[in-house]
């Protein structure tokens, strides 16, 4: 799919029980217009409109 990246965000939360920081994984896909991003880069997502049937709202 060209113009479209895959955003892993990833957060550290505690278990109810344990106390033990767990990482949770969540992958969006969102849009890149000018295909700049790379392996590895950070980048910033926001909230659009969707703009594909597989894309989520992001740009």
């Amino acid at each position: 799919m060209d113009k479209t990246i895959t955003v892993v965000v990833e957060e550290f939360i505690a278990h109810p029980l344990y106390n033990k920081r767990v990482k949770r994984t969540k992958k969006f896909k969102a849009h890149d217009e000018e295909n700049v991003a790379g392996v590895g880069d950070t980048v910033r997502i926001m909230e659009t409109r969707p703009l594909s049937n597989r894309e989520e709202a992001f740009r």
